[in-house]
């Protein structure tokens, strides 16, 4: 009787171990689905309409009404190991001067660099063309006239 007492108790001990050593993963901060990002359209969604369609923003630039970030990452801890954080995205929202949404960009982290997952930008021609190209471009514009009262 003895013996099966022993045995039954090393095989409690063995699964305790054995269940210490499984991954346990935590998860922080919010970033919404993409479902509620369809939601927010650029060029169209106002910064008074995020808090309804996707929430408030775990961070925000540090000018007034730069942008909004949303940051979420996940953490494994497993065992006497130090955690370790295997997954990270971020969606930053960007603004207009008029406090219209000009863009919302998905970014993840991908052994260890920053990865843009996807993005959304209002079309704006000026943005396109460098600024050389701009000079370049009205070289042939220019009258006489133009100078001239």
């Amino acid at each position: 009787m003895p013996t099966v007492k022993r045995l039954l108790g090393f095989v409690i001990v063995a699964v305790l171990g054995l269940a210490a050593c499984s991954p346990v993963y935590r998860n922080h901060g919010y970033v919404p689905p993409e479902i509620e990002l369809a939601q927010v359209q650029p060029g169209q969604t106002r910064v008074d309409d995020l808090p309804e369609l996707i929430g408030r923003p775990s961070a925000q630039g540090l000018l007034t009404g730069s942008g909004w970030y949303y940051v979420g990452s996940r953490w494994r801890e497993y065992g006497a190991l130090p955690p370790r954080e295997v997954e990270r995205q971020v969606v930053a929202v960007s603004f207009a001067p008029n406090g219209v949404v000009s863009n919302v960009e998905r970014f993840g982290l991908e052994r260890g660099r920053v990865v843009t997952l996807s993005r959304r930008v209002t079309e704006g021609g000026v943005t396109e063309i460098s600024l050389i190209g701009q000079l370049l471009g009205n070289l042939g514009n220019f009258q006489a006239s133009d100078f001239i009262e």
